[in-house]
């Protein structure tokens, strides 16, 4: 979608289009009423700062929408097409990885009580396993702050591929 034609658009056609990069209606209404933005890099600011913070809430709304590394996403919408591209993208691993992030899901699912949430864009299953290794360790505090980010990264990462000037 262009810029122009983002900034033309109705209010609820484009909610509807940024709903998909980040499930939290609070989001994208603050976007759609802040228009019309002069360039792609002040429209790509602007939403990394109106998703900082998301309440808990919204993390788990948003949360919802994304599947466990390593699993393919299910369905035909927006969200599921952007998840299955961006977890494609991290190529392929050797079997004992691939357990290993499962194995690392479970365990992570288990202490944290919902799934495992990394920006996949640019990263391979060794690195994500490695990040997951590395943040169950953490205290539930912290990692609430590192899903938060990560799920800023997403929403940027996915309007960037959806907003050209």
């Amino acid at each position: 979608m262009l810029l122009h034609d983002f900034n033309e658009a109705s209010r609820a056609e484009v909610t509807a289009a940024l709903l998909p990069c980040l499930d939290v209606p609070r989001w994208a209404a603050q976007i759609a009423d802040a228009r019309p933005f002069d360039s792609a890099g002040d429209l790509l600011r602007f939403a990394g700062d109106a998703a900082a913070p998301l309440s808990s809430r919204e993390v788990e709304s948003a949360l919802a929408q994304h599947p466990r590394i390593g699993e393919r996403a299910a369905g035909e919408n927006a969200e599921a097409q952007w998840s299955r591209q961006e977890q494609a993208g991290l190529g392929t691993a050797p079997e004992t990885v691939i357990a290993a992030l499962a194995e690392g899901n479970r365990r992570y699912e288990e202490k944290f009580g919902r799934v495992f949430l990394i920006r996949a864009a640019g990263r391979t299953k060794e690195e994500v396993l490695e990040a997951l290794r590395e943040r169950i360790t953490l205290p539930a505090a912290e990692e609430e702050h590192i899903v938060q980010q990560q799920l800023r990264q997403i929403a940027v990462h996915r309007l960037e591929g959806m907003i050209s000037q």
